[in-house]
């Protein structure tokens, strides 16, 4: 390993200018006090670029994390790469050999902090390989470092992320399902994620619906084959077949629910708005996420809706995406602000598109846009939204 540090720093020093003063001024402290013992927060500082504050949270992070993995305290780790400059030296040269930016590194270092404890001879053909196996840009790197440094620490990352990549047509799909699960990196790439990518085709997905269908539901992927087909089954008895535009909702719907939850939502439908269970059925299929919302969170909006609202449980049944919404921070703030502005004659929108605006456009639309010429409207509204509904309303 010191054959290789020895080979990298150069490229280290001549990859970023703006390291080397910073080495220099760090080995100018190390010679006036070589006694003294390596501080880790002092080196992210010093070395990496981070500033005071993420540096003692990282510190903080990475000796906990330590710790934890060895099962003892960190001051009993005599064989840590983290007691000295060494190996986490060896790492920033690595980084910035196969074109790391000096930010993009300090903000790596910051985010797994831990990366400059390993082992520079097992991840250093890793890091290198998603250069020249998979042909990642030095940007493209940074980027999945910020969220796949410990996958790739932990084991060879490359075959599933080289299939993940041409399964979903570039980096960026991929690295949006990793937020939400990074062992994609690490599942059975033949017996998990090819079985399941296979049978999501089958059904006429394209690979921009299961990028979809995964970035808002990430461990769909990791499923067993065997559920991921009764999942598929599952949405295509509710209603919605494999060509709608919704069948990607509904699988998703489905890996979060079972038969019976799925029974019991449609059951409650019926009963609090008198439906058929077609009727249901078909709502469901319109806005698949309802199966996730329990009963207590469901029925005090359909009871607003139809009593406080208005709505007749038919427009309710055609318009599911309204049992989705919060009702203390949106269905109930929304309609008072909707009652004021009517009474002033300065509304026409119907309560069902008003709830489905963003809510950044519905404050500078509706709220902003009148709260000078309009007494008490802003406070209604925010009122409204802190749970304490204004009287009369």
């Amino acid at each position: 390993m010191l054959h290789l540090r020895n080979h990298l720093l150069p490229h280290l020093r001549a990859a970023s200018p703006l390291l080397s003063p910073i080495h220099r001024h760090r080995a100018c402290l190390l010679s006036a006090s070589a006694a003294a013992p390596f501080s880790l927060e002092d080196y992210l500082v010093a070395a990496c670029g981070l500033s005071p504050a993420q540096a003692r949270k990282a510190s903080k992070q990475a000796l906990e994390e330590a710790s934890r993995e060895a099962g003892k305290p960190f001051e009993e780790l005599r064989s840590s790469r983290l007691n000295s400059a060494s190996n986490p030296d060896a790492v920033l040269a690595l980084l910035s050999s196969a074109g790391v930016s000096r930010a993009d590194i300090a903000a790596v270092v910051a985010a797994d902090p831990l990366i400059l404890r390993s082992c520079v001879n097992k991840i250093g053909p890793r890091l290198l390989a998603l250069r020249d196996r998979i042909g990642l840009s030095a940007p493209q790197i940074s980027r999945f470092l910020l969220v796949g440094s410990r996958k790739l620490r932990s084991g060879d990352v490359c075959p599933n992320l080289e299939f993940l990549i041409s399964s979903f047509g570039s980096l960026e799909p991929v690295l949006a399902v990793m937020k939400g699960s990074k062992s994609i990196l690490t599942l059975d790439l033949d017996r998990v994620i090819k079985p399941n990518f296979a049978q999501f085709r089958q059904c006429g997905l394209t690979s921009r619906d299961i990028a979809q269908m995964c970035s808002y539901c990430p461990w769909l992927i990791g499923f067993q084959p065997e559920r991921v087909k009764d999942f598929l089954l599952r949405a295509e008895d509710l209603g919605v077949s494999r060509g709608s535009p919704m069948f990607k909702h509904m699988v998703a719907a489905m890996s979060r629910t079972n038969k019976e939850k799925n029974a019991a939502t449609l059951e409650f439908l019926k009963r609090s708005l008198g439906c058929s269970e077609s009727e249901a059925a078909f709502a469901v299929s319109k806005t698949p996420s309802i199966l996730g919302l329990s009963d207590e969170c469901l029925l005090p909006k359909i009871q607003f809706l139809n009593n406080e609202v208005g709505l007749e449980p038919q427009y309710i049944l055609q318009n599911p995406s309204l049992l989705t919404y919060s009702l203390e921070k949106r269905l109930v703030p929304r309609y008072c602000a909707m009652k004021i502005l009517r009474a002033k004659g300065l509304m026409n929108s119907n309560f069902c598109r008003l709830a489905q605006i963003g809510e950044q456009k519905f404050r500078l639309k509706f709220i902003d846009r009148h709260k000078d010429s309009v007494s008490g409207l802003v406070h209604a509204y925010v009122t409204a939204r802190a749970a304490l509904v204004p009287s009369g309303v």
